[in-house]
């Protein structure tokens, strides 16, 4: 369970060291007024830089990180490469195990960021034992991608930020959902002050079955938007979070997450993933219909993504 208190910790350990993105207004609100969040623009092109940083200086600060041994985490995706490059800015070592089939580009650019990359196994689940196996054996730091306090209060900090640059205040803040570690940490961050919006792909609703089901439960994992969200399952802090603030979920198609994808590109010359175009996709297809003059913020969580397939 993470609080506001937590995430206002989290954003003075890493000030200075994660770039406050920008406000960009929409041209159309969807009957509201909006923004988009660019998160996009953060280090190594999402939002996870965040946490990986609140989590690595929360380690140095608890003296339960040995700078010879460094950091593990499980994942070939965003998170991988957020404590990785997290870890190179602090001289520490990083170990990533990926399963065999993660993309070449990925693991090369985990290389260029200095981890010592492992190849686990055909699927995360794999990878993720043997991470949690490493960091028994050798002490290492273990950097959740989603599910831990520091990482999930890291993330929180683009709520703040958002709701300090909308000085008039922000009704709705709108965030794609995979394991539910953003969508945790903003909740967490605008209790009291906005609402949140998770939004979820329909072929991998974690939150959405979690709250039906009354707690965490597995889902199967496909679509377009999987290399990002496809979490098996939603977090405990995510579930824990969400049913404390009432977090409302919404699903979308993988059709619906192409089309905002291409809007963004269209309208804005914005380039982001798929599961960062899912966030907007609640409000391009009318998942999510913000009321006459609702002030909405969108988060734009990631750009790692090949601009070819737009």
């Amino acid at each position: 369970m993470i609080t506001r208190t937590d995430v206002e910790a989290a954003g003075r350990r890493i000030a200075g060291r994660v770039r406050r993105t920008p406000l960009l207004a929409m041209d159309d609100g969807f009957g509201g007024t909006g923004w988009f969040k660019l998160e996009h623009l953060q280090h190594t092109g999402t939002f996870k830089a965040r946490g990986a940083f609140n989590r690595i200086l929360s380690a140095y600060e608890d003296e339960t990180l040995d700078p010879s041994v460094g950091v593990v985490v499980a994942s070939g995706g965003n998170a991988g490469l957020a404590n990785a490059y997290a870890a190179r800015s602090f001289g520490v070592p990083a170990t990533v195990f990926v399963p065999e089939n993660a993309p070449v580009v990925k693991v090369d650019k985990l290389r260029a960021y200095g981890a010592q990359v492992v190849l686990r196994g055909s699927e995360y689940a794999a990878a993720y034992e043997a991470a949690i196996e490493h960091a028994g054996r050798t002490g290492a730091v273990y950097c959740h991608a989603y599910d831990q306090p520091a990482i999930a209060a890291g993330a929180g900090t683009l709520g703040l930020e958002i709701l300090e640059d909308l000085s008039d205040g922000v009704d709705t803040i709108v965030v794609a959902v995979g394991g539910g570690g953003l969508m945790a940490g903003v909740a967490a961050a605008a209790e009291g002050s906005a609402t949140v919006v998770g939004v979820e792909p329909r072929t991998i609703p974690t939150l959405h079955d979690a709250l039906a089901a009354g707690g965490p439960t597995d889902v199967n994992v496909s679509g377009i938007a999987a290399d990002s969200l496809g979490a098996r399952r939603i977090g405990d802090i995510a579930y824990a979070v969400a049913t404390r603030t009432g977090v409302q979920s919404v699903l979308v198609g993988d059709d619906d997450i192409q089309r905002a994808r291409r809007l963004l590109w269209d309208e804005y010359r914005i380039v982001v993933e798929h599961g960062a175009a899912t966030a907007f996709a609640a409000l391009v297809t009318g998942a999510y219909r913000p009321a006459q003059g609702e002030r909405v913020a969108v988060v734009l969580c990631g750009a790692n993504t090949d601009p070819a397939t737009l």
